[in-house]
């Protein structure tokens, strides 16, 4: 065997195997849309919180309780209630998971009163952008797209191209070539995808290379709090990556950065203000 593919890139095969089983599910859920997209976004936010709380809070079931609720809340209540009850039931689950951590220990971690927010306001902002009738469906894929190449370019360049370390004390295989890939990346997906859509390719490229960092960041932070609490992995559950928060964690920076970008260029139509400009 090539040493070079069984060094650097010895996870490829198990990484393209798990690619290859799910994406045709999540392109489903995401072309269906209505209850099936909240159902899947409620399931993974259920399996996420299921994670988080094994990791940061010992597996309390209290707080495995409230983050579940938290991203059921995000998955279903914006559409049945609105963005201002949805946000408002998150703020209240959120302060009875504080309380609970400190009645808990004493005091905890910073990453104890992280989780609810964490892990509720990207699922809120993926059914946000989802909900839009006309550019729902683009909008959800653009940024799945865009994360995939993102990526993919990053393992790539970080691992053919190596040189200085992006965060060495946090995630020690992160490179600023890594980086350099991840927007590179998002960057061109993002002008494939306005070309093949008549959308306007110089702000969504700007939006994209912005994204390209951010999803990266997300990464990094996933990778502080696993450091904070010396796991390795967030989970088992998908061969060679380890858990849903190891697979989700810069798809879930990026699709709150972009339905952030939605709201403030169009409030009430966060898709149209994402990709229409």
């Amino acid at each position: 065997m090539n040493p070079l593919w069984s060094g650097k890139f010895a996870d490829v095969g198990r990484r393209s195997l798990s690619a290859i089983v799910l994406a045709p599910l999540v392109i489903a859920v995401i072309l269906q849309g209505g209850i099936w997209f909240q159902l899947g976004v409620g399931l993974v936010g259920v399996v996420m919180a299921r994670e988080w709380v094994n990791i940061v809070h010992g597996g309390n079931d209290k707080q495995f309780a409230i983050h579940a609720c938290a991203a059921l809340c995000a998955a279903f209540l914006l559409q049945a209630q609105g963005l201002d009850t949805a946000s408002g039931a998150i703020l209240v689950l959120w302060i009875f998971s504080a309380v609970a951590s400190v009645v808990q220990t004493g005091e905890g971690s910073i990453w104890s009163y992280f989780g609810v927010f964490y892990l509720s306001l990207p699922l809120l902002a993926l059914v946000l952008l989802r909900v839009d009738a006309e550019f729902g469906t683009a909008a959800i894929f653009w940024c799945v797209l865009l994360v995939w190449a993102a990526d993919v370019c990053a393992y790539f360049a970080g691992r053919l191209i190596g040189g200085r370390k992006l965060a060495p004390r946090i995630s020690p295989k992160k490179t600023w070539a890594g980086l350099g890939g991840a927007v590179f990346g998002a960057v061109v997906v993002s002008l494939v995808f306005s070309f093949i859509n008549g959308l306007s390719y110089i702000p969504l490229a700007i939006i994209a290379a912005l994204a390209g960092v951010i999803e990266q960041s997300g990464d990094i932070v996933e990778s502080a709090m696993k450091r904070r609490f010396n796991v390795k992995d967030s989970g088992n559950l998908i061969p060679g990556h380890g858990g849903i928060l190891d697979r989700v964690d810069g798809l879930m920076a990026v699709v709150f950065f972009a339905a952030v970008v939605g709201y403030v260029h169009s409030a009430g139509r966060e898709s149209f203000g994402l990709l229409v400009w």
